[in-house]
């Protein structure tokens, strides 16, 4: 699934997306620590794994999500 990073915060490595119909999501650190990333910024693609409605994994659209 893809997404756009709404906000990002460094300290907590947490943040938000929207998907492409709008709807807002929160992924934790465990999300985001999950990937290979070190940054997100706003307005980026992004590519996401998710486990209901949990976001368990983050990275960008150009990198592949891991199969479950």
């Amino acid at each position: 699934m893809q997404a756009t990073v709404r906000s990002f915060d460094e300290a907590t490595r947490s943040g938000t997306v929207f998907l492409d119909d709008g709807t807002v999501l929160e992924f934790g650190t465990s999300a985001f620590d999950a990937g290979p990333l070190r940054l997100l910024r706003s307005g980026q693609r992004v590519n996401l794994a998710m486990s209901g409605d949990e976001i368990t994994y983050i990275t960008l659209s150009t990198f592949p999500v891991p199969n479950p």
